[in-house]
């Protein structure tokens, strides 16, 4: 089968020389409606269904044995309502399972803090987009970290919203349980901005704790967190109380592997019986997780989902209203570029989802905040709320960039 996709003569590929688009099936669409998004341009990641158009999820192979599609993502029209333009589709990690940016079908979009690292995945295009000002923001999805991480890498803000916040019917699903549908900006502005167009529910509660996760600190490097401390400081001003706390008793490892236990598990059901009969070459990390999320057991599951339960209502137990945990974003800065896939999965990647695990496990919006460097490399710091707080996070974003600023 070959790709099937609109061809119109004056539909012309996207400027992008940060090697961040799609270009096989490429799409724009000019606004639908006026809004809060007049004037603003914006890209998806190549697992949203467009109509007319095939999702590559990343995959040649999925490319071509896959349909058009018969309609757009809902969310991608409510921006369309809203005023902005889609400018083009962008590169994702291969079958989104990776958090490195790095695809072997389609290559590595550009890091434009330094084009010899990587920009995170697996929303790499759309982060590399946004933070080389080619859109003003773009949509990613965030299972495990595939916009949170690369915000962190690239130095923009990113947000994975409480799930099921976002309407994510169009988005090839992939672990239902942590699947959503988040996005990156450069300003502030523009990032609360979308979250007003898509989001569904709002909890008025204003923040009024900060609670730094001791156990989160604890599993970076020493550098790391003096890096982070003077963001610290700037947001415990911004709370009336500060406090420490530690998320988990047992350390956060049980968590990570909870989690990988259930997406894995999640990942083979929605894509199992596709790569049986397709039997596509898999990039180097990519195959092994797949086989590793093949061999997963339902009584391993069994467990994992018990433990789940206990994790969330730990989280229910120490956040009350008004509530947000701080944490690093992620546990170091962007790794270069063909850094071996051992070490990628070994440090960076378990290491990682350590962190990232706290809000996927208990459904909780997280925003990550580009306020940290370390040796001129932007590092991320982040604010988890509770169940639909997710516009106050991003109320607060804009707020600590109007303070920073007078």
């Amino acid at each position: 089968m070959t790709n099937k996709n609109p061809t119109t003569a004056d539909w012309d590929y996207p400027y992008d020389p940060l090697g961040a688009f799609c270009h096989d099936n490429h799409v724009s669409l000019e606004p639908t409606g006026t809004g809060a998004l007049d004037n603003l341009k914006f890209a998806v990641k190549d697992v949203m269904d467009i109509a007319g158009s095939t999702t590559g999820f990343g995959q040649p192979v999925w490319l071509n044995s896959h349909e058009p599609a018969s309609e757009s993502t809902v969310v991608i029209n409510q921006l369309l309502n809203a005023g902005a333009r889609l400018v083009g589709r962008t590169i994702a990690d291969e079958l989104s399972y990776s958090l490195t940016g790095e695809n072997v079908h389609y290559g590595t979009p550009l890091n434009p803090v330094d084009p010899a690292r990587v920009p995170g995945g697996s929303s790499s295009g759309s982060v590399s987009a946004v933070a080389g000002e080619l859109v003003d923001f773009s949509l990613g999805t965030d299972c495990a970290g595939s916009v949170r991480l690369p915000a962190s890498y690239c130095g923009v803000y990113g947000i994975r919203p409480t799930h099921s916040n976002v309407e994510a019917r169009g988005v090839i699903p992939f672990a239902p349980s942590f699947d959503t549908v988040g996005w990156f900006a450069r300003d502030p502005k523009i990032f609360e901005k979308v979250g007003r167009v898509i989001l569904r529910k709002c909890e008025a509660t204003e923040p009024n704790r900060l609670m730094v996760v001791s156990d989160a600190f604890a599993l970076v490097e020493p550098a790391i967190r003096k890096a982070l401390q003077s963001s610290i400081e700037h947001l415990r001003q911004r709370f009336a109380i500060s406090t420490e706390i530690e998320v988990s008793l047992d350390g956060l490892k049980p968590w990570m592997e909870c989690f990988r236990t259930i997406q894995g598990a999640e990942i083979w059901k929605s894509l199992g019986s596709w790569i049986t009969a397709e039997n596509p070459v898999l990039g180097p990390g990519i195959d092994k997780r797949i086989a590793t999320a093949r061999e997963i057991t339902e009584s391993q599951v069994t467990t994992a989902r018990a433990a789940h339960k206990q994790f969330v209502d730990r989280l229910q137990k120490i956040m009350t209203p008004g509530d947000v945990l701080c944490l690093p974003t992620s546990p170091r800065v962007a790794p270069l570029k063909g850094t071996d896939t051992n070490t990628i999965e070994d440090i960076y990647r378990y290491q990682a989802m350590c962190l990232l695990s706290i809000a996927g496990l208990g459904g909780l919006p997280q925003i990550s905040l580009p306020m940290a460097k370390l040796d001129n490399l932007p590092l991320g710091i982040s604010l988890i709320g509770l169940p639909n707080t997710d516009i106050q996070l991003l109320k607060m974003a804009t707020s600590l960039e109007n303070n920073r600023q007078e």
